[in-house]
């Protein structure tokens, strides 16, 4: 702890008006008084450090950051009391200005978000907005636009972009598209009155964001033509549940890494499209916060716009990994392809997906300048994730070579699946891809992924309740085929005990039997696949479902785009 000279020094010179009756007359100030702003500014010096320290934390495990956060969470809590508990003593020895209360509470919500990033837990986030929604309802940088000090109103455009990001997560479109408007504002404010270089960077945050919101492939209208916003995330009653007689595993999903890295795909913070949409097909929507359950960790590797996306191969994450847990991964990313015909076909040969925005990308895929003896080193290869595999692990890629994973190796013999997203889409889709992948939206909205699939953008919300019934009979029945399939890989099984993970194969096969019956998906790479290879003639060739599909087209009045029979196997 820093002694009281040395703080009050420092304070002074921070805020020389809080000293202008001269250093003398800090003997007049009662001791107790004296005593609060020593207090005070070893709480926030001691709070800064550790809130720089997160940056350093590593980006995986649990052992080395919850604690960490831990002290921090305390240190913020004990500073927002403080300066609570002595608001006076500090607004009239220390100087405390609005601002600093909102620099406070908007590093709390900070906390908060990178709290949920790293556990899914909504809870938190729903934390980060109270003190997000607080700073702005209590005014707490008003007045930095009075101030001649482009810093502080820098601080405040960025409380607006992370503000906006939790909204986003939150679901409250009408709040975003009120706190856009007033961002809009005070960047036009900012870049009027202060001549600065990074006056294209917030435009650009700007046209971010708008596209960010106008990338919901759907509007729902309820009967007086409001626009209703539904939550993504798993609700109660939103899995088909296990049966009696259902012989399944007992793994349960424990923590995601979701790695984001498409060339031009529509982004806000450091969030693409389809990363947003993945991490809240794992979240659950919260019954409410005192009783919301546990959900996996989620680790997000964001594509930010310096610094290139790496995943870190490591085993660490996997030895916190409890007995029976399963680790996710969910790959979107640019696709890379070997340069030529390899002699071999080892893990490195078949390409993978791209791990750093700075390379050369034409028409969405990779274009490698080595020679065909060197492997492109920017390249997540599928031998890259083998030592993930010593646990069970669940992957997920979408990607335009998708298909270099489907040679992945089992070297441990745990339950391993893919699931790959197709990796040529029909002409007249390809240019939706800056909205976010067909695949993914599959996976974390089915019927909007149908919807979008049969060009319909908007639609009323008794029709949408409709269909969403006859989705839950489809999935009840797809259900019914892993089960009692005996053909079906046992990987299959042993994760279908887990609700998320059994959604997401569900909803695959949906969309595996959706797109063989659409008469715009013809050619064998607009298909999904996987690995293993689920069995063709009894689940996403199944008459049965075949039979689902046209009755949800027919209800939607799109069936003459699909197929009424049975496609030729390819």
């Amino acid at each position: 702890m820093q002694c009281r000279g040395s703080v009050l020094n420092s304070f002074f010179v921070l805020f020389p008006a809080a000293a202008m009756t001269g250093v003398g007359a800090e003997d007049d100030i009662p001791l107790c008084e004296r005593k609060t702003v020593t207090d005070f500014c070893y709480l926030l010096d001691k709070s800064k450090q550790l809130f720089n320290g997160l940056r350093d934390l590593p980006q995986y495990g649990h052992k080395q950051w919850q604690s960490y956060f831990g002290r921090t969470f305390d240190i913020y809590t004990k500073l927002w009391k403080f300066q609570q508990q002595h608001r006076q003593v500090l607004d009239n020895r220390y100087g405390l200005k609005r601002w600093q209360i909102g620099e406070v509470a908007s590093k709390i919500g900070q906390l908060y978000y990178h709290y949920y990033l790293r556990t899914s837990e909504t809870s938190y986030l729903n934390e980060a907005f109270s003190f997000y929604s607080a700073i702005r309802q209590r005014s707490y940088y008003h007045q930095v636009n009075k101030e001649d000090r482009p810093e502080l109103v820098v601080k405040k455009l960025r409380y607006y972009a992370r503000f906006i990001v939790v909204c986003l997560l939150l679901n409250k479109m009408d709040l975003v598209k009120v706190l856009v408007k007033e961002l809009s504002e005070e960047i036009e404010d900012y870049t009027q009155r202060f001549n600065t270089e990074d006056q294209l960077e917030w435009n650009l945050v700007l046209q971010e964001v708008a596209a960010f919101v106008e990338a919901d492939p759907l509007m729902l209208l309820n009967d007086d033509n409001a626009v209703v916003v539904i939550s993504n995330r798993l609700q109660e009653g939103g899995v088909p549940p296990l049966e009696q007689g259902m012989v399944v595993g007992q793994l349960t999903l424990a923590d995601a890494l979701i790695v984001g890295n498409c060339n031009n795909q529509v982004k806000f913070s450091e969030l693409t499209i389809d990363m947003f949409r993945m991490l809240q097909a794992l979240e659950r929507e919260p019954v409410n916060l005192a009783t919301q359950s546990s959900k996996p960790g989620t680790l997000v590797r964001e594509d930010s716009y310096t610094l290139p996306v790496t995943l870190y191969v490591d085993t660490s994450p996997l030895s916190e990994l409890p007995a029976n847990s399963v680790l996710l991964v969910y790959l979107s990313a640019t696709g890379v392809f070997p340069t030529g015909r390899s002699e071999s076909e080892g893990p490195y040969d078949f390409g993978g997906v791209l791990t750093n925005t700075n390379r050369d990308v034409v028409n969405g895929e990779m274009v490698q300048k080595r020679s065909q003896a060197q492997k492109e080193m920017h390249c997540l290869h599928p031998g890259d994730l083998f030592s993930f595999t010593r646990k069970p692990l669940f992957i997920i890629v979408d990607s335009s070579n998708s298909t270099a994973y489907k040679n992945f190796s089992n070297l441990f013999g745990q339950p391993l699946v893919c699931l790959l997203s197709p990796t040529v889409y029909p002409k007249s889709m390809q240019d939706q891809c800056q909205r976010g992948s067909l695949f993914t939206l599959f996976l974390y909205n089915p019927l909007m992924g149908f919807l979008s699939v049969c060009g319909l953008s908007s639609m009323r919300y008794g029709l949408w309740e409709k269909a969403q019934e006859l989705l839950r009979k489809v999935f009840h029945d797809i259900g019914q085929m892993i089960t009692s399939s005996r053909v079906i890989d046992q990987a299959y099984l042993q994760f279908y005990g887990d609700e998320f993970l059994r959604l997401l194969m569900i909803r695959f096969v949906f969309c595996c039997t959706t797109l063989r019956l659409h008469k715009l998906f013809r050619e064998a790479r607009s298909f999904p696949e996987s690995y293993p290879p689920l069995p063709k003639q009894e689940m996403v060739e199944s008459s049965l479902l075949q039979k689902h599909v046209l009755e949800l087209a027919a209800m939607l009045d799109v069936q003459n785009l699909f197929s009424d029979g049975m496609l030729d196997n390819y």
